[in-house]
């Protein structure tokens, strides 16, 4: 719900969520779908595009091709994408500012280091970028999206799909295999036992 807020979106926009197979990813692509918007993915294995189709993406995308980009544009035609939510800018931010229509916002949710990008891609097409975080959402906002998430959830448009389970005790191994995943699908869960 914060990500979709931050971005102001409006029915009818296009929303490409990177790295849709994930926990987040999910989340974002049935929320986006409820609210009207075309809705893509990507994802990296053709289980993880599966599951992105399955959760409300109109079309996904594998980032592992080479040429994924151009099939982006492909089906987007010259218009671009209205909004990107990004799960690791240091790797596609220059992209996705290529990718943006005019006025389109990227919602920059995770990055593993730095990049650089040419401000001119911002100015061409009036472009935003806007850094995400749920931590800095006030206690207000943060009941009114739980709220919404557990209306969806009642209701049956936000289904939480569960990834890995790992007991307690092996809470390491889980944190090592997310580090050096080649892709997730669904959330991570920790079993209190």
């Amino acid at each position: 719900m914060h990500l979709l807020s931050s971005a102001r979106v409006k029915a009818g926009e296009s929303v490409l969520v990177h790295g849709a197979s994930g926990g987040v990813g999910l989340a974002v692509c049935q929320i986006a779908r409820a609210y009207g918007l075309k809705v893509l993915g990507t994802a990296g294995t053709g289980e993880g595009q599966n599951i992105v189709l399955q959760n409300g993406a109109h079309e996904v995308f594998n980032h592992r091709e080479h040429n994924y980009i151009d099939k982006i544009k492909k089906s987007v035609g010259e218009k671009g994408i209205d909004v990107i939510i990004e799960m690791l800018a240091n790797v596609n931010l220059n992209n996705d500012l290529n990718l943006l229509s005019r006025g389109g916002r990227v919602i920059v949710v995770g990055s593993r280091g730095p990049i650089e990008i040419n401000p001119r891609d911002t100015m061409t097409k009036e472009s935003s970028i806007i850094g995400v975080a749920l931590y800095s959402s006030t206690k207000e906002e943060f009941r009114q999206y739980a709220a919404a998430l557990q209306a969806g959830m009642e209701i049956g448009w936000l289904k939480p799909v569960i990834g890995s389970q790992y007991s307690l005790e092996k809470v390491a191994q889980a944190h090592e295999n997310i580090i050096h995943s080649s892709g997730a699908t669904g959330k991570m869960i920790l079993l209190l036992e």
